[in-house]
């Protein structure tokens, strides 16, 4: 069954994690997206700090560990019914950079897939430009601290 849809905006993370030059990304496994691509991320938790729960998502859904070196953007992900166009969900997605410590990719939690993905493949994956805007600006603040 799932969460009932709550009428205020939630607050969630996503991880930009590089290992080298590759980004690691996720297939999603459950609604709202199944199947599409994208950073490994979900809610924060009452009481969670946003940089915490950007890690312990990152473990949960693909089994990697990193550390954060900084906040890449806020994002509003506002979704509308096809049908009617009323706002359905409403995520502000906190977006951080993280440089890649341990663990290879294993898909968990509600990820299908969890794989590093080189900038040539990320060129041709089905990506919300919202995701491969964040993921091009991590890629500058990643950039300056290898």
């Amino acid at each position: 069954m799932e969460d009932p849809v709550p009428q205020r905006a939630v607050p969630a993370v996503g991880t930009v994690c590089f290992k080298g030059d590759d980004v690691l990304l996720i297939q999603r496994g459950t609604k709202p997206l199944q199947g599409d691509w994208s950073l490994p991320g979900g809610r924060i938790e009452f009481g969670e700090r946003a940089e915490d729960a950007a890690l312990r998502e990152l473990v949960e859904e693909t089994g990697v560990t990193a550390r954060i070196i900084g906040l890449v953007d806020v994002v509003d992900a506002i979704f509308t019914s096809r049908q009617t166009g009323s706002v359905t969900r409403h995520y502000v997605l906190f977006d951080y950079v993280a440089l890649w410590v341990s663990g290879d990719p294993v898909a968990g939690d509600d990820a299908a897939h969890a794989v590093w993905i080189g900038p040539d493949r990320l060129a041709h994956l089905p990506l919300w430009d919202e995701t491969r805007r964040i993921i091009a600006d991590a890629r500058l603040q990643a950039h300056g601290t290898e």
